[in-house]
Formats: C-alpha cells, structure tokens, sequence
C-alpha cells in the first residue's frame, strides 16, 4: 500500500506565505503525476497544481504567479509554495499522486488533507 502525508498547513495573514509538502510511503516504484488540489466551504475540489513526469507545471487561473509546485522525485515528495495568499486561497488542500508498483501497474492516491486559512 501506499500512504501521502502532508503537512505544513496553518493560519496565515493574507499577503503572507505557506508551504505544503507532501511525502509518499509504500510500495513504489516510481511516480509519474504530483499535484495538489483544495475544497473551499460549500464548493467543489478543483486543481491547483499538477506535473507529470517533470514537464510543464499546470496552475489553476487563480493561483498562477502565486504559487510554485516542485517535486522532489528521489524522496517522493511534492511541495506547494503558496504566496501573497488572499481569502478565497483558504480550503482543504489535497495531494494526488498516480504511483506505478511496476512497469503495468498504477493507482492514484490521496493525501488526507490539510487546513489552510487565510485571515484577511
């Protein structure tokens, strides 16, 4: 099996700045898709930001020029660098990762997801 863990949600002033991370666990044999995605109250989970197999980073309209996806392949993570965050940036913010056990075999995996408000 594998588990995403993330961290590094919180409360934060708007104009201020966080970073998420997120880490995969288990059964891995490589990772071909990274992204993050959040739930506003009373609205539907969209994309913020999505990268497969290191090629150009997809943003969300709202967020482009605001925040940065990276990846760090040799230690399965994904990171989220979220600044001059504004009100409507707060929800619950997701990892996604499609993980291949082998050369024939993938899932997609889900992290639990983590709290972030924007104070405005």
């Amino acid at each position: 099996q594998v588990q995403l863990v993330e961290s590094g949600g919180g409360l934060v002033q708007a104009g201020g700045s966080l970073r998420l991370s997120c880490a995969a666990s288990g059964r891995i044999f490589r990772i071909t898709s990274m992204g993050w995605y959040r739930q506003a109250p009373g609205k539907q989970r969209e994309l913020v930001a999505a990268n497969t197999n290191g090629g150009s980073t997809m943003y969300a309209d709202s967020v482009k020029g605001r925040f940065t996806l990276s990846r760090d392949n040799a230690k399965n993570m994904v990171y989220l660098q979220m600044n001059s965050l504004k009100a409507e940036d707060t929800g619950v913010y997701s990892c996604n990762m499609v993980v291949h056990f082998s050369t024939f075999s993938h899932d997609t995996y889900w992290g639990q997801g983590t709290q972030v408000t924007v104070s405005s």
